[in-house]
């Protein structure tokens, strides 16, 4: 699309200026928008991989604990689940990925050492497993939300990147390009029409 500009040469030469900026601008952010899907599909190959970890461990305490739900009185599991052995306490960073802040999540828990918080003279075996799998559960639970807003942070960033370079590649490149070649097409015209003119005069001064 052709701007709209005087032809002359100040022009020519401010607009060509622009054309190398834009053309700079456009590496810079084509090389982000690629290092960015790059750093993105490692991220979500980590999700993957932890969220089938974190459902395999889930499904695994959730069976122990529905068969010792069937073989315990309701009273005695209740009882035995009542009292928490440690206090969990979280802090919430943020960490830089290719300019995009993604959240970084710190925990610390003070633990009396054991995980069980009952006596094992009536309680299951099953239980005591289900208990075992999700006390390890919550620094890889927290830390899946940690990637998927991450991935979540990064597939934005990538859409906006990639509004830039189409922008820069499929308008204001092309619109410079030719706008840069409509001036230098009149000036030639017009550099043209003066030799000519200077070539009649000088005919005209010859002849008189």
């Amino acid at each position: 699309m052709l701007m709209r500009v005087n032809p002359t040469r100040m022009e020519l030469t401010r607009l060509k200026k622009q054309l190398v900026t834009a053309k700079r601008g456009h590496k810079l952010l084509k090389d982000k928008q690629d290092e960015l899907i790059k750093k993105f599909i490692d991220m979500v190959k980590k999700n993957k991989e932890l969220r089938e970890e974190v459902e395999r461990e889930l499904e695994s305490a959730f069976k122990s604990f529905t068969m010792a739900r069937s073989q315990m009185p309701q009273e005695v599991l209740e009882e035995s689940l009542m009292i928490p052995t440690a206090r969990v306490s979280m802090n919430v960073s943020k960490a830089n990925i290719m300019s995009v802040n993604v959240p970084k999540v710190e925990i610390s828990s003070e633990e009396g050492g054991n995980i069980y918080s009952y006596g094992f003279a009536q309680t299951s075996g099953e239980l005591d497993n289900a208990i075992g799998i999700l006390s390890g559960m919550l620094p890889k639970m927290l830390k899946l939300s940690e990637i998927e807003k991450a991935c979540q942070l990064m597939a934005d960033e990538i859409e906006k990147t990639r509004r830039r370079v189409n922008a820069l590649e499929y308008v204001m490149i092309p619109s410079l390009e030719e706008t840069i070649k409509y001036i230098t097409m009149k000036l030639d015209e017009n550099e043209r029409g003066n030799i000519t003119r200077l070539m009649k005069i000088k005919e005209m001064v010859m002849n008189g």
